[in-house]
């Protein structure tokens, strides 16, 4: 059997042009919006979730192209642009009885939070992003050899068709490499979530390619005609990071703070996969970050 967040409640729901999402939810009270990231699915949100359950309402959706979520094909170049996810998730909410929400996203999770907190700040009331940048911003950061850490930005940037091959030919040792090279608790993803993430990422590998390819592309317009207008996230927000700062020779707080004047930063010590690896951590920093 499929793991799933135990005590949460899982609906399937119409967001968008026949696209529908899978989501758990649990919980009651003010709502919270959890976003997943790369490679995986609503699952890492499980102890987090439990958590906040307590006294609010969690929904912990599967992004569209992920997990059991639908698939559409990417016939336009922006059926995986983070403005269209990001419209999936109000969507979501609103169709869940929640106009306004606090949201949460780790990497690729965090670039549609991002996103949906540009577009619909009537909508966001907090919004906390786990370790990944502005999509403009990561691009910027990225040179030389240093570059090398995200050689997958780059393969799933490239048109339609090699990178689908080459991923679907090793697609198990493919995203089994970033659950392991990202993560330095290996416990703490068991090897059923583990092997969860893995049937649904290799289930899923065009829509995956897609929604990277799409931030190569229309993400970046989209964050260029932000940035020269001046739009900004206005509601309170909270960033968690590993130093990736140090590493590739940036500020990573000064980046952020560019986008999101009302800013708390912090860097932690452990994996990529904070929300499994630190839980505790993590639901401290959203919980002061609820509170503000």
């Amino acid at each position: 059997m499929e793991p799933t967040i135990k005590g949460f409640d899982y609906r399937r729901v119409t967001v968008a042009d026949g696209v529908t999402l899978n989501a758990a939810v649990g919980g009651s009270g003010p709502a919270v919006v959890l976003l997943h990231g790369f490679p995986q699915t609503h699952l890492m949100w499980r102890h987090v979730a439990a958590d906040l359950a307590a006294d609010h309402t969690v929904i912990c959706p599967d992004l569209r192209g992920y997990g059991a979520s639908d698939k559409p094909a990417d016939t336009d170049g922006a059926r995986y642009a983070k403005r269209t996810m990001a419209a999936d998730v109000v969507a979501l909410a609103r169709a869940l009885g929640h106009e306004r929400f606090a949201l949460v996203g780790h990497d690729r999770g965090a670039l549609v939070a991002v996103r949906a907190g540009l577009d619909h700040p009537q909508a966001v009331t907090h919004l906390a992003a786990l370790d990944v940048l502005p999509t403009l911003d990561m691009w910027d950061v990225l040179h030389g050899t240093t570059a090398a850490v995200g050689f997958h930005l780059y393969l799933m940037a490239q048109p339609p068709g090699l990178p689908e091959q080459l991923i679907s030919a090793s697609a198990d040792a493919f995203f089994g490499y970033f659950l392991d090279a990202w993560t330095q608790d290996r416990e703490a993803i068991p090897a059923e979530v583990r092997a969860a993430y893995l049937a649904a990422s290799r289930a899923a590998v065009t829509s995956i390619v897609a929604d990277y390819r799409a931030s190569a592309g229309i993400d970046v317009e989209h964050d260029r005609a932000d940035r020269a207008a001046g739009n900004q996230l206005r509601m309170p927000v909270t960033v968690l990071q590993q130093d990736w700062g140090a590493a590739l020779g940036y500020d990573a707080a000064a980046l952020w703070r560019a986008w999101a004047p009302e800013l708390t930063h912090r860097t932690v010590s452990c994996g990529h996969f904070m929300a499994e690896e630190a839980p505790a951590e993590v639901v401290a920093a959203l919980r002061a970050l609820l509170a503000r």
